[in-house]
């Protein structure tokens, strides 16, 4: 990656080949930083599971296949599919089948994502079915990368039975052009995110979101095998106003823009470049979020609801303003640090987290009160087209 990032360097580059979380395990990197995420979706099992139960049984000859789409590289991907195998096993076993099917599990996400450090997560495959299910360090199932956005078509159609998705589907697959217009009435001028921007530019991001689950639903649709399902959960928020963008807001729109104030008032670099950079995220509304999926028509809603996650800090001592400091900071570049060392460069991104841990460390307190999560969770079924039908499928 270039140290150096041109002004708009996010809407002329394509963010498939930039964005990802960040890689390795180290102290800032995502692997280090989604034990949040992981007790989300630890709380939110008994959702998943109503959904897997939703899904049609083929017969045991043919594998059942599951896809998780943004897997990143952290644990918590393996954690999931390791969850969703052992529950359809059940069921297979629940209905008195002598053989279980082939499981096989896809692990995508963009091209830039540290698929290395997510495949040394993997437990090694056993030699044979009866090895890997009597033997906690054998997975039952085969496994395989699928580089690629989630916004297009990524695998061939009628193949995947369960797709999973979490903690992705809030990124954009661009950050809004009349956003970055400075013609435009919706240039996010002075800003660095949507919370608490103009209605335009708010507006903007809502279009994009929209636009971008659409296109979502329409690759699933063709891609998953009919009774097939999804579990689908992102940053949500619970106000119908998109600029109030709750926890995100707080991630992205206070402290992070601060810094960013920080490095202009300190002459470190221009308000251009400051206005170059959005994050490219919606937290959008259960209305959002619906709107998009019954005008799509191929999915039915069997769940849809907001979630309270909770804080995303890793902290030891939360007591300690210090170590609130250090969390807040590792948050935002574990998620955005990419993304900010391709426009500012690693130097100026050194300083820039610096400075969000002083200040978040300056008002822990208020921090720890106010920084709360909301997640959009939605189970959705696959509805049967009449082209299917006629088929016979």
């Amino acid at each position: 990656m270039a140290s150096k990032g041109d002004n708009g360097v996010l809407s002329k580059l394509k963010l498939e080949k930039l964005l990802c979380m960040k890689g390795g395990q180290g102290d800032s990197s995502y692997a280090c930083n989604s034990q949040a995420q992981a007790r989300h979706a630890q709380s939110m099992l008994h959702l998943l599971e109503e959904t897997l139960d939703r899904v049609s049984l083929k017969s045991p000859e043919i594998p059942f296949v599951v896809a998780d789409l943004g897997c990143s590289s952290g644990a918590n991907t393996v954690r999931i599919i390791e969850v969703i195998v052992k529950h359809i096993r059940k069921r297979y076993e629940a209905r008195g089948y002598c053989k279980l099917p082939e499981f096989s599990a896809y692990f995508s996400d963009l091209p830039s994502n540290d698929f290395n450090t997510l495949f040394q997560l993997l437990p090694n495959y056993g030699s044979s079915m009866e090895e890997c299910l009597a033997a906690d360090s054998h997975r039952s199932y085969f496994a395989a990368g699928v580089p690629g956005s989630f916004y297009r078509r990524l695998f061939p159609a009628k193949s995947i039975d369960f797709f999973y998705s979490a903690f992705s589907l809030h990124w954009l697959s661009q950050v809004p052009e009349s956003v970055m217009d400075r013609r435009s009435t919706a240039y996010n001028e002075g800003k660095v995110f949507i919370h608490e921007a103009g209605e335009a530019a708010a507006e903007a991001y809502r279009r994009q979101f929209k636009a971008d689950l659409a296109g979502f639903l329409r690759a699933r649709s063709q891609e998953m095998r009919k009774g097939g399902s999804m579990f689908l959960v992102c940053l949500g928020r619970t106000s119908a106003d998109p600029t109030d963008q709750g926890g995100a807001g707080i991630l992205f729109g206070t402290h992070f823009q601060d810094a960013w104030n920080d490095l202009v008032e300190e002459g470190l670099i221009s308000e251009e470049k400051r206005d170059g950079f959005n994050i490219p995220v919606y937290a959008p509304s259960l209305q959002d979020f619906k709107e998009v999926v019954v005008a799509d028509g191929s999915f039915a809603i069997d769940m849809l609801q907001v979630f309270e996650g909770g804080s995303p800090l890793v902290m030891s001592r939360p007591e300690d303003p210090a170590d609130v400091g250090r969390a807040m900071a590792n948050s935002c570049r574990s998620v955005a640090g990419v993304l900010v060392e391709a426009h500012i460069g690693d130097q100026l991104s050194e300083e820039l987290f610096l400075r969000v841990g002083l200040r978040a460390e300056a008002r822990a307190k208020e921090l720890l009160e106010q920084l709360q999560f909301y997640h959009v969770v939605a189970s959705l079924t696959l509805c049967p087209t009449s082209r299917e039908e006629d088929e016979g499928n």
